[in-house]
């Protein structure tokens, strides 16, 4: 993809298929996304991990609120996933995250992140390489315990 976007690599020291299970099964996505800052109640989480199913769920920093949304548009179990995200209700997202996750050996996966699209400057496309930067940290922590 040629628009423009962020990427992060990261190594984990997990299985590539505990990874996956970070990014495909809800209670372990509510965990972590948005960091520990954010509340994510899992009532609110629907994951239809394969090819044209939907996901969404709402996400709170105290009082206010926002609705993620999203089409999975590639899953290839264990090792890529491909989807669409936005939070403005209503409408078709325009940005894609794809996630690569490579089996090193020794119990370790290294994830390629990438976010494009979605018409931000900038600032905004350091903001969200900050954030997600974050939130992989806080699943860093949560692979480590077993």
């Amino acid at each position: 993809m040629t628009e423009p976007g962020i990427a992060i690599t990261r190594v984990f020291d997990a299985p590539r298929e505990r990874v996956w299970a970070e990014w495909t099964e809800p209670e372990r996505f509510a965990d972590w996304y948005g960091g520990p800052q954010a509340e994510i109640p899992l009532a609110t989480v629907t994951m239809d991990v394969r090819q044209g199913g939907r996901w969404s769920l709402t996400m709170r920093f105290g009082p206010r609120e926002i609705h993620w949304h999203g089409v999975y548009q590639e899953v290839v179990p264990p090792e890529r996933l491909v989807f669409t995200v936005t939070d403005i209700p209503g409408t078709d997202p325009t940005e894609f995250v794809i996630v690569v996750l490579i089996f090193l050996g020794d119990g370790r996966t290294e994830m390629r992140f990438q976010q494009r699209g979605g018409g931000l400057d900038p600032a905004g496309y350091e903001r969200a390489k900050s954030g997600w930067g974050g939130f992989f940290d806080y699943v860093d922590t949560r692979l480590v315990t077993p």
